[in-house]
């Protein structure tokens, strides 16, 4: 008698990671000078490679506090529009507030889920997700929706984490907190930072989708800080994930873990500051 696997439960996941950056969304905009200083080299891979233009009309799925749907909308200009969307409706208003902010009327937001955009058909001239589509349980028809609403010969962008070998400011954290919770080995068809980091996954999630000969790129992610305890201090407050995973533990365990965390992630630091290693694919495809 074989021993029941666990299955994966994609609408309690959706319901939590809304929670989640409800919750945890204004910490990720308060530390946004230092995520886009890591990411900021990715946003612009991009929309180069989405070709964005001034005039056009641009989607950013699970846009978060607002990149990129603010930067592909100082490129629009004033003649174009962007629609910056995320399931979590906290976080969705934080990016309205950041375009304000920046004088950018063009940008509209909405609360959506980036698994089913309700949005009419050839819509748009490119769509945009950094970060977003290894978190959706259904990778696939999310493309199959985005290339549903682009128009002809329009660009899908997409950025992701490589490999956990490739993103030490990321794999070192998790394994610890997975060994410190006690947490199971993911089942299949779970979502996370690393679900779609090998580039041949990738490929085949773009052509399952409709697009072909998708173009993919890896682009250095190098995490950098003064130190690794100001390293922790960005993780624990803006990658909501890393808390997610550790939920169950009583306050003072999750206090150790973020200090074993710390320690380990030392090896990283030098005279010049801390930095550990990061990397992200950037996958691009026309319709």
């Amino acid at each position: 008698m074989t021993e029941h696997q666990p299955t994966f439960d994609a609408e309690k996941y959706k319901n939590a990671q809304r929670e989640q950056w409800n919750k945890d969304g204004a910490a990720w905009r308060y530390w946004s000078p230092f995520l886009e200083r890591w990411y900021g080299g990715v946003t612009r891979q991009m929309l180069d490679l989405a070709r964005i233009q001034p005039g056009q009309h641009i989607l950013d799925i699970a846009a978060g506090a607002g990149e990129p749907a603010v930067s592909a909308a100082e490129r629009v200009g004033p003649g174009g529009c962007v629609l910056a969307t995320d399931i979590s409706e906290g976080i969705v208003e934080l990016a309205r507030q950041l375009a304000h902010e920046r004088g950018l009327k063009q940008v509209k937001t909405r609360a959506m889920d980036g698994e089913k955009p309700d949005l009419a058909d050839g819509t748009f001239d490119a769509v945009l997700c950094r970060l977003g589509l290894m978190y959706m349980p259904h990778p696939v028809t999310a493309l199959r929706e985005w290339r549903r609403v682009l128009k002809p010969g329009g660009h899908v962008a997409v950025a992701v984490f490589s490999s956990p070998d490739r993103n030490a400011w990321g794999a070192v954290p998790a394994s610890i907190i997975r060994r410190r919770a006690q947490l199971p080995t993911p089942v299949p068809g779970q979502p996370g930072p690393f679900s779609l980091g090998d580039p041949g996954v990738l490929e085949g999630i773009f052509n399952e989708a409709g697009f072909a000969s998708p173009e993919i790129r890896a682009v250095p992610v190098p995490h950098r800080t003064t130190s690794a305890a100001e390293y922790v201090q960005v993780a624990r407050e803006a990658f909501g994930g890393f808390n997610a995973m550790m939920a169950q533990l009583p306050p003072e365990e999750r206090e150790s873990v973020w200090d074993e965390v710390e320690v380990a992630l030392r090896r990283f630091e030098s005279p010049d500051g801390f930095e550990a290693p990061g990397e992200c694919l950037v996958v691009a495809a026309t319709k």
